[in-house]
């Protein structure tokens, strides 16, 4: 049971009322809706790694999962295994998130797990798992993987502190808010 009540849509104004009118009706955004003003740019910047990035969104869903079962966050696990699997995410990526077993995977999703993982455990990649990644990726990608486990942390960090419920039922589609290809 969450530690706080979650947030009355009656009560909420300006840009809160506004993220949440547009916000799938999950467990998590009733929560952040506490948040005021801070709801609605949450939302606005968890979008942008969603929607608006070059990294291949299986290996930014790679990173979240990690992310979540490294925090343990069974809600961010839940949520994105379902947005994986919508993507058609192969099962034995979903697996590696989960146990870190990189038997199975191409080179580059084997070095953003490792990656992943350095971030969350050392805040600082080393160079062995830095290199390899900026050789493939660039630049860009690298910088947007970085943000993105940095961001997954955030929200593993809320869910588990606020203890925020797994939703009843039926997750719904949620890969509509995601760019998947």
């Amino acid at each position: 049971m969450a530690r706080i009540d979650y947030a009355d849509p009656a009560q909420l104004d300006g840009l809160a009322a506004k993220a949440f009118e547009n916000a799938p009706p999950i467990n998590i955004f009733r929560m952040l809706a506490h948040a005021g003003p801070l709801f609605g740019r949450f939302m606005q910047f968890g979008q942008g790694i969603l929607a608006e990035t070059e990294l291949d969104p299986q290996l930014r869903e790679l990173a979240i999962l990690r992310v979540g079962h490294l925090s343990g966050a069974a809600y961010e696990v839940q949520q994105h295994e379902t947005i994986s699997r919508q993507m058609k995410m192969r099962e034995e990526l979903i697996s590696a998130a989960r146990t870190g077993d990189t038997g199975g995977l191409s080179d580059v999703e084997a070095e953003v797990l490792a990656y992943t993982d350095d971030v969350v455990k050392n805040v600082k990649a080393s160079d062995a798992t830095f290199q390899p990644l900026i050789g493939r990726l660039g630049p860009r990608q690298v910088q947007e993987l970085t943000i993105t486990i940095g961001f997954y942390m955030l929200v593993s960090r809320f869910l588990e502190t606020f203890e925020v419920d797994l939703e009843d039922g039926e997750v719904p589609d949620l890969a509509n808010m995601t760019r998947t290809s």
